[in-house]
């Protein structure tokens, strides 16, 4: 008899693991609006649109349960992730810092990165940090709010790239890989090659991690590799060729919700998938994530060049002049390149108590020329973006939950 209920245990189990993703529900939404995305949709293989969008309702005890709808969902399709694996280094580098706590080493610890193979560059100071030098907490406010491209960089090499790519599979983010650092140029031999790193508190150094090499592939089966007509190569000569993107990093966009799920609802995910992060972790995440950049003293910016929506593509575009709503916050990581834009994010309205999940990739390059920094960006990506956002606002605040959801734990305080 017990071996009858653990099979219907370990069934239904299964079974509600593998419910399947709603197709239908999105493609009769975006159609029923076409003023909105008529122009986008009609062109398929030009915008390449991904959507994954997820419901969460609340149970009475306040744990996240969820409803997901996907539109042209493809992990094996090809899109370049840009900035948005960042999220990925945030969460790992967090774990390992954890992992090694034993030695004294914490986010807040003096990071001082080294060099120990042609093209790596060092790093001994950071004015930008109140403290004045770097550290693993300072590298993730700098990722989170406006997706420093050297932050990521050096969360990178500590993490290492082999611990990286393992990470992405014991988290089940199969359809993924990180495999270089972002907008140095660097490929092939370079990238398997990280820093050696020392930690110090104070004067004492506390943990010493030495240059590492890692000598693995990470294959994909990936389609749409190779893409447009030509593309402008170091010299800004045009080579008339499709541009390869065989060995860039790959974030599919399911993963992508995945890990901010996780990040978000831990509690929705079985105690050995939760991340090792501490409280504190997890405050830091949500608050950097969901802040500003005008809101940021350490980091200060220039809201001229980051103003307070500038990465939130879902729901506000990239208008300098949008309008906030104070009951409102985005926790997000983009990525915009190559003409792709790319927005993953958990919503939340306090005063409607309004939460979602909402993942989506555009792309536009009309002139099929790569690195010329000719995309249109403006008139097709991030209107399309800010009218999904809205869109699946709208729906939301129609919709009708059994429980009220408790969203207190997203209330940050942005003062630090």
């Amino acid at each position: 008899m017990k071996k009858v209920v653990f099979i219907l245990f370990h069934l239904f189990g299964l079974s509600a693991m593998a419910q399947k993703t709603d197709t239908v529900f999105l493609k009769k939404l975006l159609a029923s609006k076409p003023e909105l995305f008529q122009s986008v949709l009609n062109h398929p293989e030009q915008n390449q649109v991904q959507i994954l969008y997820t419901q969460i309702d609340r149970d009475a005890k306040n744990i996240a349960h969820f409803k997901t709808f996907s539109y042209n969902l493809n992990p094996n399709h090809y899109f370049y992730p840009a900035s948005t694996v960042k999220l990925a280094a945030v969460v790992f580098a967090l774990e390992k810092v954890n992992r090694l706590k034993s030695t004294g080493l914490t986010s807040k610890s003096m990071m001082i990165t080294d060099s120990a193979y042609k093209g790596q560059t060092k790093v001994l100071t950071d004015l930008s940090a109140k403290e004045g030098f770097p550290s693993i907490e300072h590298y993730i406010k700098k990722i989170l709010l406006t997706s420093d491209n050297d932050a990521f960089n050096r969360l990178y090499e500590f993490i290492g790239r082999a611990e990286i790519n393992a990470k992405l599979k014991q988290n089940g983010l199969n359809h993924s890989r990180i495999l270089n650092r972002l907008a140095i140029g660097d490929a092939g031999e370079s990238a398997r090659h990280t820093n050696p790193i020392k930690f110090y508190n104070g004067k004492k150094l506390v943990y010493n991690q030495t240059a590492q090499y890692d000598p693995k592939n990470y294959d994909l089966s990936l389609s749409n590799l190779v893409m447009g007509k030509g593309y402008l190569d170091s010299a800004d000569n045009l080579v008339n060729k499709p541009f390869s993107l065989v060995d860039k990093n790959a974030f599919a966009i399911n993963d992508q919700q995945k890990l901010m799920q996780k990040l978000i609802c831990p509690a929705s995910f079985p105690t050995k998938e939760q991340f090792n992060f501490t409280a504190e972790d997890y405050k830091l995440i949500y608050t950097y994530m969901s802040k500003f950049p005008t809101e940021s003293d350490y980091p200060k910016y220039n809201p001229k060049e980051f103003w307070p929506t500038y990465a939130k593509m879902l729901y506000y575009g990239r208008e300098k002049d949008a309008v906030l709503d104070s009951n409102i916050r985005i926790f997000n990581k983009y990525g915009d390149s190559y003409g792709f834009i790319i927005d993953n994010s958990y919503f939340v309205d306090f005063k409607n108590n309004i939460e979602y999940f909402l993942t989506a990739v555009i792309q536009s390059n009309d002139d099929g020329i790569f690195n010329d920094n000719k995309y249109e960006y403006d008139t097709v990506c991030f209107p399309f973006m800010k009218n999904l956002g809205r869109t699946i606002y709208d729906l939301e605040i129609k919709r009708n939950k059994t429980h009220q959801a408790d969203l207190s734990m997203f209330k940050m305080d942005y003062s630090w």
